[in-house]
């Protein structure tokens, strides 16, 4: 190792950082195809993964997906508020409700849609946000 190259090594790693320097290039890139495939790992990928982590953490923070999951014992009360909060008719409201688990709405704001969770648990059913 060069003094340019100055690298902490862990005592544990010394030896096989030690080889590792003596090979060529063709022998690393050789090093790297065998632990590619005996460990199903990929430079590449292991690059690619935290560059779409924190946009679709973005995303995910942005809009929810509302989901109702159970009715409840108090099946009328969800249906009143499912009604209400959606704007819709008691027949589409008690159809959303029976079939539950059904998805009541699509990209809703965060506020909104923890709004209409707090509410519908309120009323005695469970909620998902996905």
């Amino acid at each position: 190792m060069s003094e340019e190259n100055k690298v902490v090594v862990p005592a544990k790693f010394e030896k096989i950082v030690a080889e590792i320097e003596k090979m060529s290039v063709m022998d690393l890139n050789e090093l790297v195809k065998v632990f590619e495939e005996k460990f199903g790992v990929s430079a590449t990928a292991v690059a690619a993964a935290p560059a779409a982590g924190p946009a679709a953490a973005a995303e995910e923070k942005s809009s929810f997906k509302v989901e109702l999951t159970d009715a409840g014992a108090q099946k009328i009360a969800v249906i009143k508020v499912v009604k209400e909060a959606l704007g819709l008719g008691l027949a589409e409201a008690k159809g959303l409700v029976d079939a539950a688990p059904s998805v009541l709405k699509d990209d809703m704001k965060k506020e909104d849609a923890e709004k209409l969770k707090k509410d519908i648990e309120t009323a005695g059913g469970k909620v998902t946000l996905k």
